[in-house]
């Protein structure tokens, strides 16, 4: 066996344990067009472990998934799916850290329309939902209603964190029709130790602006289905860790990796790198 079939194997394996981290991450939320706030937080730029989940209503059931605790995951999924929704950001702006838009330059304009160029040409096919799920893409939580269906490929995912190919996004977006799925956009993602250089050499943070999900407090394992909502998950009111341990729960700083949504098939760049789909 061949050293490169070796390492794709390897690469394919090591992307289903990564694959909590991608399937959840996809549907998280951003705010517009500012960089807000995050109090008692500070980026880490080394590597991490595993990230810690986020939390849902207690309704939720219980399906597992790899590298995750199946009641932890299944919270994740539905608050997940609620930060979809434009307008929820306001209300959570100190779980979100943003990068700073820079000042914009010829030569960010132009690589950002290079990297729309070539994602066009690398979904072209996806226009074709049926297609997208023959190459591995998964449809995340398909029939619970959202503004955009996030298909995730765990293996393009995993291979972002080592080198990036604007033809091979993370996710593939997607607006539910009435006969099926039509293709919005798509997700870029990066390991969260990466620095905002990294970010903007791959695109320009005068173009987007990637963002991080911060501040999570977790109610202890037990407690998932009695849970005040209010105070815990990314809705929460609880932001740092002091809190956290006053309240019995378990606090992470920082949770899964850089997200950004790309929607090449707008007519300008403030629309096409916009953190929801422009809707007219």
């Amino acid at each position: 066996m061949s050293a490169r079939s070796s390492f794709f194997k390897i690469a394919a394996k090591a992307g289903i344990v990564f694959g909590a981290l991608f399937v959840v991450s996809v549907l998280l939320a951003a705010i517009p067009a500012h960089r807000q706030q995050v109090l008692q937080v500070a980026v880490p730029q080394d590597p991490s472990t595993a990230p810690e989940p986020a939390p849902a209503p207690k309704d939720a059931d219980h399906a597992s998934m790899p590298g995750m605790n199946m009641s932890d995951e299944k919270a994740n999924e539905r608050a997940a799916v609620n930060d979809m929704t434009p307008g929820h950001q306001d209300a959570h702006s100190q779980h979100m850290f943003m990068t700073s838009m820079r000042e914009r330059t010829p030569e960010d304009a132009q690589r950002a329309g290079e990297i729309v160029t070539q994602l066009r040409t690398g979904i072209e096919k996806y226009k074709d939902y049926h297609v997208a799920l023959n190459d591995g893409f998964r449809i995340f939580m398909p029939n619970v209603p959202q503004p955009e269906y996030h298909f995730t490929s765990y293996r393009n995912g995993f291979m972002e964190a080592f080198t990036f190919d604007p033809s091979r996004p993370t996710s593939l977006l997607y607006k539910k029709t009435a006969t099926g799925y039509e293709l919005v956009g798509a997700m870029y993602t990066m390991p969260k130790r990466a620095t905002e250089e990294q970010l903007n050499a791959r695109v320009p943070l005068s173009i987007a602006m990637w963002h991080l999900h911060t501040n999570l407090c977790m109610p202890a394992r037990a407690e998932l289905h009695n849970a005040d909502w209010t105070k815990f998950g990314l809705h929460g009111s609880i932001t740092t860790k002091d809190s956290c341990d006053a309240a019995g729960g378990r606090f992470s700083p920082v949770i899964f990796g850089w997200m950004v949504h790309v929607y090449p098939y707008e007519d300008s760049l403030d629309k096409i790198f916009a953190m929801h789909h422009h809707m007219d």
